[in-house]
């Protein structure tokens, strides 16, 4: 079968390059970039041309989570897989919910934290990079991520309500997430240890969830 597998913010397929699983065929849903003043939909509705059958399954890693559930609300979708992400707006943190009610966002100086060193090591440590190869595959992106799209997606994330009421959804998430915290939800599986780049450095435990939940369908 197909599992059409959208990124998190900023990365593209690589993230989940260490899954594993049978008989299954990942269609990698990569970012495009944003068209001036495009709304969330919008760009749903784009990313979801690719998507060439009817009752397909979507996983989302974080913010690719949230597209999944937007996807899901004007396109047949049969399941939906969230992976450290969120179903509501309330399980964002309150911080991130402040930040879009007073646009805080269009205030974050992007460029120059993509250029900052510092920034970087905060950053993987909420992320949850430790080792040498996890900092060296976070900060490739954040290198390169088109400042564009991190603008849009920055906006779109604190601003982010869902409003297609999706039910057939399956949630795995870290109770180590220091992103998403695990404490405003109610996953469905959770991983002990689990942080916001489980998907990579835990694949096992997840693959063999996704597994299971493709099985029972």
């Amino acid at each position: 079968m197909n599992l059409y597998c959208i990124p998190g913010f900023g990365v593209d397929e690589r993230i989940y390059g260490n899954l594993s699983l049978d008989n299954v065929h990942l269609c990698f849903l990569n970012w495009l970039d944003p068209e001036p003043g495009e709304t969330f939909n919008a760009y749903a509705r784009r990313m979801a041309m690719r998507i060439k059958e009817e009752n397909a399954v979507l996983a989302g890693i974080s913010f690719g989570g949230m597209l999944a559930l937007e996807i899901a609300g004007f396109k047949s979708i049969r399941q939906v897989i969230l992976l450290s992400s969120v179903k509501y707006r309330s399980e964002l943190p309150w911080y991130m919910r402040f930040a879009g009610q007073l646009g805080l966002n269009h205030i974050v100086p992007i460029k120059r934290i993509q250029q900052s060193s510092i920034a970087f090591r905060i950053a993987n440590r909420r992320l949850g990079a430790y080792t040498a190869d996890e900092r060296e595959f976070a900060n490739t992106y954040r290198k390169t991520a088109n400042l564009n799209y991190v603008k849009w997606s920055f906006d779109k994330i604190v601003n982010w309500r869902n409003t297609a009421d999706f039910k057939n959804v399956v949630h795995i998430h870290g109770d180590k997430d220091r992103i998403l915290p695990v404490k405003n939800m109610r996953p469905d599986y959770i991983i002990k240890g689990g942080t916001h780049m489980m998907v990579w450095n835990r694949a096992a435990e997840i693959s063999a969830i996704i597994s299971l939940v493709l099985r029972r369908g």
